[in-house]
């Protein structure tokens, strides 16, 4: 195992640690949706956007030039963080470093789950995991990057400790 894929392993456990909230409605999904939707119109990035709890999506976004394949993943990395509880791209750090994939592992086709960074729980501290927050169209590391950049600014959280390094 590399050095950085594991400094990354360890600093995507402890985002998922520190991005929680302390409560979750349709107002709270609605403003970190416009949020990340305001920072992908101010870098012209060509992104989708997804709020959903598990059970009903509350926020949907897709700005100039994403593509109904970025809808697919969006769909495939929330089913990954569904399963998991954790954030797609850390489930795909881990499949990494043990050299695995979805398919050999747990079974799960890539035509429904994707390991790839972008999409991110949504944890209500006394609750767990009730959804998550996914966005799709630029590489997996960058996707990653916006929304933990985006939760930390909503939930009120220093970026610098949460970064991974670029």
């Amino acid at each position: 195992m590399t050095a950085s894929l594991e400094t990354d392993i360890a600093r995507v456990a402890h985002q998922e640690k520190t991005l929680t909230f302390a409560h979750f409605d349709a107002d709270v999904a609605w403003a970190l949706g416009l949020r990340l939707r305001d920072m992908a119109a101010a870098g012209k990035l060509g992104v989708v956007i997804d709020v959903s709890l598990f059970s009903m999506p509350l926020f949907y976004a897709a700005l100039e030039g994403t593509s109904p394949d970025n809808a697919n993943w969006v769909r495939r990395k929330r089913n990954c963080v569904a399963r998991f509880f954790r954030s797609s791209y850390a489930t795909g750090l881990s499949l990494a470093r043990d050299g695995r994939s979805l398919q050999d592992k747990f079974g799960l086709s890539d035509a429904d789950f994707a390991a790839h960074g972008g999409s991110f729980p949504i944890t209500v501290t006394g609750a767990g995991c009730i959804g998550a927050v996914t966005v799709s169209g630029l590489p997996q590391r960058q996707d990653h990057a916006m929304v933990v950049e985006a939760l930390a600014l909503h939930l009120g959280h220093d970026l610098t400790s949460l970064r991974l390094d670029v």
